[in-house]
């Protein structure tokens, strides 16, 4: 401050100096008054106050409010027993200000305790052991009308196993679609893993008892969990962003063959990069070892008869991982409470 007092007396300029040393002019002001009339300059003393409780008044209110009857209610209510026994120590609030002194201002009341939701530990290392699937709304003709898209997806090879698109999001509808992709592809008990989200329709009872009667194991992602459902989301981020996706629908049927039209270009042709750029047909059928073999040999036919274009050499490409999974079962996750 006395280097700004200086700086503003050589400059003539209390504005500018506050500028450059970053003082308010009140600061300035209240500083050069100061210099001139030290005698007027007060110290402040902490101030008491006449209502405050005394140190063993405060005593008494914290020994009271740890005693086991009240150690789990709140002040308001303690302070309402209290009453009712004809004792008063303090206000409420002034409950409060003992208990934050003492760090103890949180959550008093014993509450149940949510258990911890299991993490969901998925691996695939073929097709039809783990199946996907979400829900996601798709905007129809006017701004309050959806209609709702029902995608099961292969864990291993990405594939589209099964779609459907109805007016409403129900359990019913969900059961009698996944009934009837299970039964195109020939599904047996104790074969399969279905994993969803937590939604109403994934966790009602008719999902639930199609499960148990085709001897399906069902998985949850964990509560308010986003990434434990990751490739259900991925896919209807593709779908979205599909050049032929209108962004609105004019009718259920614009939907339905918007639908068929994406989802066999998408598993026919889409080049996928956690597929070692195969197909999601290819690798569901099984085809993988036959193409990576065709197109090893190309490659190789094409170092052949051009070897000064290969400087590195002949780059073996990988295809498909030989197992996929949804939370690393070799990665440690603490489990997700509910809250």
């Amino acid at each position: 401050m006395l280097a700004t007092t200086q700086l503003a007396t050589d400059i003539d300029d209390s504005r500018a100096a506050c500028g450059i040393a970053n003082v308010s002019r009140a600061s300035l002001y209240r500083h050069r008054e100061a210099s001139k009339r030290p005698h007027l300059v007060q110290v402040r003393r902490p101030s008491i106050q006449a209502r405050a409780l005394s140190g063993p008044e405060r005593l008494i209110v914290l020994n009271t409010l740890h005693e086991p009857r009240f150690m789990d209610r709140a002040p308001a209510q303690v302070h309402a027993v209290l009453l009712d026994e004809g004792v008063y120590h303090c206000s409420v609030s002034t409950m409060h200000r003992v208990l934050a002194a003492q760090h103890e201002g949180g959550e008093r009341r014993r509450m149940r305790r949510h258990p911890q939701a299991e993490v969901p530990r998925l691996v695939a290392r073929a097709p039809n052991q783990v199946w996907t699937w979400d829900i996601t709304k798709l905007p129809g003709p006017a701004k309050s009308i959806f209609f709702a898209l029902y995608v099961v997806l292969d864990l291993f090879s990405r594939f589209i196993v099964g779609w459907t698109i109805a007016t409403q999001e129900l359990a019913s509808i969900a059961e009698s679609f996944l009934r009837e992709t299970c039964a195109r592809h020939g599904i047996t008990a104790g074969q399969l893993t279905v994993h969803s989200d937590r939604g109403t329709q994934m966790t009602g009872r008719p999902v639930r008892d199609l499960f148990n009667e085709l001897g399906v194991e069902p998985s949850l992602s964990r509560p308010r969990v986003s990434n434990d459902n990751p490739f259900s989301e991925s896919h209807f981020r593709t779908a979205k962003d599909d050049f032929e996706y209108p962004g609105r629908f004019g009718s259920l049927e614009d939907a339905r063959s918007w639908a068929r039209r994406f989802f066999a270009r998408y598993n026919t042709q889409h080049r996928h990069s956690g597929l070692g750029m195969l197909t999601p047909h290819q690798v569901f059928t099984g085809r993988t070892a036959e193409i990576l073999a065709k197109h090893h040999a190309t490659r190789r036919a094409a170092l052949q008869a051009h070897p000064e274009r290969f400087v590195r050499g002949l780059i073996v490409h990988k295809g498909p991982l030989e197992e996929v999974w949804i939370n690393n079962p070799t990665r440690t996750l603490e489990p997700a409470g509910t809250h």
